[in-house]
């Protein structure tokens, strides 16, 4: 019989590791002693965080830079580690990107960079990592969709529909892997508003949705989905506010969803914008 190892022994891949939620998920898995593979598109990003990881929780960290927006990108990804000898027993598919705006009014190229990085990379990652994990009997998958997967998001439109599409997939996926009873476990992890770098990157640091609501720190994000992935839990939807806004809109129309959204997406007056990004994140660090 195969020998049964720690979880804490399994090497966690993660993407959109160099900041945000991605980062914070690096830091977690590497607290409780997981070595890790990190992957963002900055070399030199990705260098320095590894290096602060080790130093800090000494353990192993391999960086792999690549942009996932571009083509074959998550096939480098894979590429690169066969190469080196390095397995994947947790794959962390995080990164992600959201752009604010009327659809008609966004470039074209942002869609499909958005398409590719929330949709395209997580199903490639996944084709070519989970096929050893069920040979292996053994294995965790953690997919960060959000909970602008439940519902219609005007101004936000492919970025809710990617993240429908991430929701929808990975409560499917789940259940066949079950049902097949392979030994791979697979959580969805949909946060609320977030202080992350998402914000800045989307043109939405002026919209209600960040000076306004409620919005967690990615190391409170990170937690709640490690302890979630190593209970398997389906779904984790961190912060009581948010589980009561998922539980709450589904007793909503789809119009009425949408109208909500689409006021939390336009832009506050400029006496009210008072949070910067990195206000919350950098609250939570100084609590660590």
């Amino acid at each position: 019989m195969e020998n049964i190892i720690s979880p804490k022994q399994d090497t966690a891949l993660i993407t959109g590791a160099s900041s945000g939620i991605g980062l914070a998920l690096a830091r977690e898995f590497a607290r409780h002693g997981h070595p890790l593979i990190i992957v963002a598109p900055v070399k030199t990003e990705l260098d320095d965080v590894a290096a602060r990881i080790r130093e800090e929780f000494n353990v192993v960290v391999h960086t792999v830079a690549q942009d996932l927006a571009e083509e074959n990108a998550a096939d480098r990804v894979f590429d690169a580690l066969v190469e080196a000898g390095v397995g994947v027993h947790i794959l962390v598919n995080n990164a992600g990107l959201g752009q604010r705006g009327r659809f008609w009014e966004t470039p074209l190229e942002r869609d499909l960079e958005i398409i590719r990085v929330n949709v395209e990379a997580p199903i490639r990652l996944t084709k070519r990592f989970l096929p050893p994990m069920i040979e292996r009997r053994r294995g965790w998958i953690l997919n960060t969709a959000s909970i602008a997967g439940f519902e219609p998001g005007p101004l936000l439109a492919v970025y809710h529909a990617s993240k429908a599409f991430d929701l929808s997939w990975s409560e499917a996926l789940t259940t066949e892997l079950k049902d097949a009873n392979t030994g791979v476990v697979v959580t969805t992890l949909c946060p609320g508003p977030t202080d992350t770098d998402f914000f800045p990157k989307a043109d939405m640091v002026d919209t209600k949705a960040f000076q306004k609501a409620k919005v967690m720190a990615p190391q409170e994000v990170a937690e709640a989905a490690y302890k979630g992935l190593m209970k398997g839990e389906r779904l984790v939807v961190p912060g009581m506010m948010n589980k009561a806004m998922v539980m709450g809109r589904r007793m909503m129309t789809e119009a009425a969803q949408a109208r909500m959204n689409e006021k939390m997406y336009e832009e506050t007056d400029p006496g009210e914008r008072k949070r910067e990004r990195g206000d919350v994140e950098a609250k939570a660090s100084r609590r660590d």
